[in-house]
């Protein structure tokens, strides 16, 4: 998976598209990412009779990484070096 932990993230679909956040967790299997503040929907809890708001996790597919560097959403590519692989940003080409 190409987006990891911490990125920001800009969501370029759904009833959130347009919005901005910061990855809070990562799920690998199914390919989706959490983001606080995003995707929220209402959970009903009979026994305590309470309504609370419940972040769910968004398809990756929907977010795209805003790069730290220009500030523009991109993709992500990987540069191989002697030390090992990095990501960078396919716009500007600098290591993210």
């Amino acid at each position: 998976m190409k987006l990891k932990k911490g990125d920001k993230v800009k969501i370029v679909a759904g009833k959130d598209k347009g919005r901005e956040g910061t990855i809070e967790r990562v799920f690998k299997k199914e390919g989706k990412v959490l983001i606080p503040g995003v995707n929220v929907y209402k959970k009903h809890s009979k026994r305590l009779r309470q309504v609370t708001e419940v972040a769910r996790p968004l398809p990756v597919s929907n977010v795209a990484l805003i790069c730290s560097k220009c500030g523009k959403i991109t993709r992500v590519g990987y540069e191989v070096l002697k030390d090992g692989k990095t990501r960078i940003c396919r716009k500007c080409w600098e290591v993210i």
